[in-house]
């Protein structure tokens, strides 16, 4: 299935993941990964073409699953008025 103009975009806020993977078990480790970073994870298994395995994940963008979020709450733009007075 590919997306197409029709397909609605999900709320404000979350994230629609699509994993294929040859084998369940590795759809399911990357989506471990994701869950880590992203809270509400909604998870949904579909048999891909081929023989693999397709998983629909939608996740909540705006809050942390918890302390392994960290790096990417980090890696963003700051924002704010800029550096502190004293860094150079």
């Amino acid at each position: 299935m590919h997306p197409t103009e029709n397909e609605p975009l999900p709320q404000a806020g979350y994230a629609e993941i699509r994993i294929v993977s040859a084998t369940p078990e590795g759809a399911r480790a990357v989506a471990e990964v994701i869950r880590r970073c992203f809270a509400g994870a909604e998870q949904r298994s579909y048999p891909a073409p081929g023989g693999g395995t397709r998983l629909h994940l939608t996740v909540d963008t705006e809050t942390a699953a918890g302390p392994a979020r960290t790096w990417l709450a980090t890696s963003r733009q700051p924002t704010g008025p800029g550096p502190h007075t004293e860094e150079p």
